[in-house]
C-alpha cells in the first residue's frame, strides 16, 4: 500500500515497523509505522498533527470490569487501552482534544453464534471505542466499522495516514 508523499509529511529514511497482536498497544514518533489485523477487535489510532506523534491500540473486549489490585492497565480492554493512551498524552504534555482519532474494526466474525447468544462482541467493542473518544473529547475524523470480514491496518505516524485493506462482506458503517 504505497503512500503519496505530501509536503512536510515525507516518509523517514528509516522506518520502525511495529506489529500489534490482539491486546497490543504502541505509541511512537515520526519514524514509526504500526500494523495490525482486526476481526471483532477494535483499533483506535490517535495522532497529534502538530507534534506528529501518535499510537494505536488493538483491544479485544470492551472492559474487564474491576482491575485487580496491583495490576496495570491491560491493552486487551477498550477502557484500559484508552488509559494507556492518556498516560502517553500526559507524558508529552499534550491535551487529548488536540489529537485526531480514527476507529476501525468490530466485525461480526461469528454471526451465527451472535444470533444464538444475542452477543455481538464486535458491536460492543465499537460502542466502547466511541464512548472512550467522546468521554475524553477526542475528535473522530475517520472510521471503518462493523461488517463481517477482517481488516488490515497500517498507521504511518509521520503523516497520520491510516491505510486499510478489507475483504468484501456486509457493508461496514
Amino acid at each position: 500500500m504505497p503512500s503519496i508523499p505530501l509536503p512536510g509529511f515525507q516518509p523517514p529514511e528509516s522506518i520502525q515497523e511495529v506489529f500489534l497482536n490482539p491486546g497490543g498497544f504502541h505509541f511512537g514518533t515520526t519514524d514509526t509505522r504500526i500494523v495490525t489485523l482486526l476481526g471483532s477487535c477494535v483499533s483506535i489510532t490517535l495522532w497529534h498533527p502538530r507534534l506528529r506523534v501518535g499510537g494505536m491500540c488493538h483491544f479485544m473486549l470492551p472492559s474487564r470490569g474491576v482491575i485487580p489490585e496491583g495490576a496495570g492497565y491491560d491493552g486487551r480492554y477498550g477502557d484500559e487501552a484508552m488509559k494507556l493512551f492518556l498516560g502517553h498524552i500526559m507524558r508529552i504534555g499534550a491535551e487529548p482534544e488536540a489529537f485526531q482519532a480514527k476507529l476501525f474494526g468490530g466485525a461480526n466474525m461469528f454471526a451465527d453464534m451472535a444470533q444464538r447468544c444475542e452477543i455481538n462482541v464486535g458491536e460492543r467493542n465499537i460502542e466502547m471505542g466511541l464512548l472512550q473518544l467522546e468521554r475524553y473529547g477526542i475528535p473522530l475524523v475517520a472510521k471503518h466499522l462493523g461488517g463481517e470480514s477482517h481488516r488490515k491496518l497500517m498507521f504511518d505516524v509521520w503523516s497520520g495516514d491510516v491505510w486499510l485493506k478489507s475483504e468484501q462482506g456486509r457493508k461496514p458503517r
